[in-house]
């Protein structure tokens, strides 16, 4: 799944594809490279935004509906005319952007939320027969940096019961499991060193009998951890820049696909697709030939 943020602020690449044109351009080298399909996002949830404040604060979202639905929709509408059989997700929680995007031709909504900052989104989803991706999120982004530690099994606990609500909440509307994908939600209210203890036992997870999507691209996790071998102008110990993240980044998703992602979620794909095929040969040389018929 490669990534194309139509932001100004997003951690990773905000600004760089904000002009319609350009982001149009980055999808489709992106499916050049080897995406096999594209999320696209037009509000940042990085840490300390306001995203989805509305649904739980006296503060409105930095972006709203009707903001998002003017980044997103040229852009979704320009890859549709290029790419007329590309597969397009919708990176919102907000129900208005997804019936908009859904309108327009995206097929699969994803929201951080899991179903939780808008109350209207899984019934929109229903209704729209969509494919659906719910992700975990502690919390929301603007209360992450004050989240207290927690232990590895009561982190899994969490990451599993807040999915499962999420399930609940999906067959509750009529959304069939199999249009669902589940997203542990790293960096997503998970302080630096939880993620890998997140990452370790992700596989557990499928036990809640759906595929799972992973997206560990530069987060800040990997650049926290690279901060050790860091020397020069940026002083010993500084983290890792989201630019020099990329082979962290490739690890980390090595790691994801061995223990269960189907889908991985990247702002680099060339380098990612070759990872993830030797991934790929790695569990094929793990099963037994007869799960082949051999």
């Amino acid at each position: 799944m490669g990534v194309v943020n139509i932001t100004p602020d997003s951690f990773s690449d905000g600004g760089a594809f904000l002009a319609p044109e350009a982001a149009v351009a980055h999808a489709l080298a992106l499916l050049d490279e080897g995406a096999d399909l594209l999320d696209l996002g037009a509000e940042s949830t990085r840490p300390g935004s306001r995203a989805g404040s509305a649904a739980g604060s006296t503060q409105a979202p930095a972006v709203s509906a009707d903001e998002e639905q003017a980044r997103l929709l040229p852009v979704l509408e320009g890859i549709r005319g290029e790419r007329p059989h590309a597969v397009v997700s919708v990176d919102t929680y907000k129900a208005a952007t997804a019936r908009a995007a859904l309108k327009a031709g995206a097929e699969i909504v994803n929201d951080v939320s899991g179903f939780l900052w808008d109350a209207e989104m899984a019934s929109a989803c229903a209704k729209a027969r969509c494919g659906v991706i719910l992700m975990h999120t502690r919390g929301r982004p603007e209360e992450w940096r004050a989240q207290p530690p927690l232990e590895a099994d009561e982190l899994l606990a969490m990451v599993r019961a807040g999915l499962a609500r999420s399930l609940q909440t999906a067959s509750a509307a009529g959304i069939p499991p199999e249009a669902i994908v589940l997203d542990p939600g790293y960096g997503f209210g998970k302080r630096f060193e939880e993620n890998y203890a997140l990452l370790a036992r992700q596989e557990e997870l499928l036990s809640l009998g759906r595929p799972l999507l992973a997206g560990v691209s530069r987060k800040s996790f990997l650049g926290r951890t690279l901060a050790p071998l860091r020397t020069g102008s940026d002083g010993a110990g500084a983290d890792a820049p989201v630019d020099a993240r990329e082979v962290a980044s490739l690890a980390a998703l090595v790691a994801a696909i061995l223990h269960g992602a189907s889908i991985v979620r990247v702002h680099a794909v060339r380098p990612a697709a070759e990872a993830a095929r030797i991934a790929d040969a790695v569990l094929a040389g793990g099963t037994t030939p007869g799960s082949h018929g051999l």
